[in-house]
């Protein structure tokens, strides 16, 4: 992936509160000024539609759009930290993060912001004295119309906030940032990715564990990035091995191991210094290149919707199928080797790399555990579970499902205490694994 600290930097700039409306208030100055220039340059006498008032008018005029925008922007700012409040409360605090990236709200503020400071720039550029009068038509003009269109936005906002925090719009979200990462990192290969998921075995030299280097990290927090390209370059470049410990998603821990080198001997300041850099560590996760990260915040939402305070199985039923959309989506996709090779044929990065299984024990595991006492969660998993065996007829991902719909089921056995409610699963297990099987059935006819 290139340009990982770029692609960095813009997810930061993006999740904040400042950039945009920065970009904005910058935007207004400019066009103040603008607007100032060509009322002393230009006549207006044959514009009937701009405002033709005196000093004092205008005073008036941009007086009261700046001090009706400054109360807007303190309502609006309240009413997005309310919603903040009640995401954190009802879907889990790592929802915050999808909130503080929506761009509507930013534009919002941004444009309160930009058109309080724009009328303070042409007002006091107003001066009425019996010796020297200057009122700027058209900047007043103009000041009226980012007032009506700051009406408008307003307007939007009220629709907007009350749309973000329903539950229906949080999980589509959240479904999307999961679709995006698929695409991102579903066929993902540094350099040159076998077919073969394991290497020749005289790839991987024999002194491997003796002869090889750590380097140790840093600082502690979430691994967010990998700058892939850069670290294949380097590998090539210094004529060696590196073997990756963690994967993005993952906490490191300072003093621990990052990679190890081999050949050992091979490894300086400068190599370590390289290393370093295209390890991108920060205090949160993101989803960037980490595919569990979405799959856990629909898990978190799905888990509080059946935990006994809150008992809203619909809105786990919910995740539950955008769950199964993902997975269905995923299986399609071909999951990358953990041996990376050079355009040489050269083996140069073991990563650590995500499974299949992996992926769908963190998407069913917890609502399992905690849904079983609920015939709807669990009935649901079980109909997720068949329909993303039909997407699919690779032996390895129907032996993972077959294996949690068996844990599914006999959970049930426990979890149910009404016999027809433990029947009404046992039925729908069976059907589920007649599909499972009937797959299987049709991949023997294809060989």
């Amino acid at each position: 992936m290139k340009n990982v600290k770029l692609i960095k930097l813009w997810d930061a700039l993006h999740t904040s509160y400042w950039f945009l409306p920065a970009i904005l208030a910058l935007t207004a100055v400019i066009l103040a000024f603008t607007m100032l220039t060509l009322d002393r340059t230009i006549g207006f006498d044959d514009w009937d539609w701009i405002y033709t008032g005196g000093p004092d008018g205008a005073r008036e005029v941009l007086s009261a759009i700046a001090g009706s925008m400054v109360s807007v922007a303190a309502t609006a700012f309240s009413i997005t930290i309310v919603a903040m409040q009640l995401a954190a409360s009802n879907f889990g605090p790592r929802l915050l993060r999808n909130f503080m990236q929506d761009t509507g709200n930013q534009i919002v503020l941004g444009t309160f912001i930009a058109t309080f400071i724009y009328s303070l720039l042409v007002l006091r550029a107003i001066y009425g004295e019996e010796y020297d009068l200057f009122v700027p038509h058209i900047s007043v003009t103009v000041g009226i119309l980012l007032a009506i269109i700051s009406i408008g936005v307003l307007i939007y906002f009220i629709h907007h906030a009350s749309t973000i925090i329903q539950v229906s719009h949080v999980i589509e979200s959240v479904s999307q940032d999961l679709d995006k990462a698929i695409d991102r990192l579903f066929p993902e290969k540094i350099g040159v990715n076998p077919q073969a998921k394991q290497p020749h075995s005289r790839d991987i030299p024999s002194d491997f564990q003796l002869q090889a280097y750590p380097i140790k990290v840093k600082k502690n927090g979430y691994l967010q990035a990998i700058n892939d390209e850069k670290l294949l370059e380097i590998a090539r470049q210094y004529d060696i091995l590196i073997y990756v410990k963690y994967r993005p998603g993952k906490f490191i821990v300072t003093g621990s191991d990052l990679v190890t080198i081999w050949p050992g001997e091979r490894v300086n300041r400068q190599l370590n210094q390289k290393l370093q850099q295209i390890f991108i560590v920060g205090k949160e996760r993101t989803e960037q290149q980490d595919i569990e990260f979405p799959i856990q915040q629909l898990v978190e939402i799905a888990l509080r919707a059946i935990s006994p305070g809150i008992n809203d199985p619909f809105t786990a039923i919910r995740c539950i199928d955008r769950l199964g959309a993902g997975l269905c989506y995923l299986v399609q996709r071909q999951f990358p080797s953990p041996y990376r090779y050079d355009d040489d044929n050269q083996l140069r990065v073991i990563a650590q790399s995500i499974n299949f299984e992996g992926i769908v024990d963190q998407a069913f595991n917890q609502i399992r555990q905690y849904g079983r006492s609920d015939v709807s969660v669990t009935m649901h998993l079980l109909e997720a579970i068949a329909l993303v065996a039909t997407y699919t007829q690779n032996p390895q991902y129907r032996e993972v499902l077959r294996h949690h719909a068996d844990m599914i089921e006999r959970g049930s056995h426990e979890g149910l205490l009404e016999p027809q409610d433990r029947q009404d699963v046992q039925d729908r297990y069976y059907s589920t694994i007649q599909i499972l099987e009937e797959n299987y059935e049709i991949e023997a006819l294809r060989r």
